[in-house]
């Protein structure tokens, strides 16, 4: 089992992290520098068509969102990030809609 929280995704990525977490790094083939530079070179590309974005926000809601990122163990602006992108692909539950 995971030892991430993973109450906010879905089947197909809670499998992912499990299958992750089997692999043993030390039997994955090394990769030469040039490879490891086209590695670096895609990272970097794909980070430049990320848009930064700033808000105001009230202090309480912030405090509120910091603790859940914190139970999820997740940096705050990462937690945003996925609760802004579960809303646009409709991932995102109201679970007092489903209990109710």
């Amino acid at each position: 089992m995971s030892k991430y929280n993973t109450n906010y995704i879905d089947d197909e990525e809670k499998e992912f992290m499990e299958s992750i977490e089997q692999i043993d790094i030390n039997t994955l083939p090394k990769l030469t520098k040039k490879e490891q530079d086209e590695m670096k070179d895609a990272a970097k590309e794909f980070i430049k068509n990320e848009k930064k974005m700033n808000i105001r926000i009230d202090p309480y809601e912030l405090k509120k969102i910091k603790e859940h990122a914190a139970r999820e163990g997740l940096k705050y602006q990462t937690f945003i990030k996925s609760v802004v992108h579960k809303y646009i692909t409709g991932q995102l539950i109201d679970k007092n809609k489903i209990a109710g």
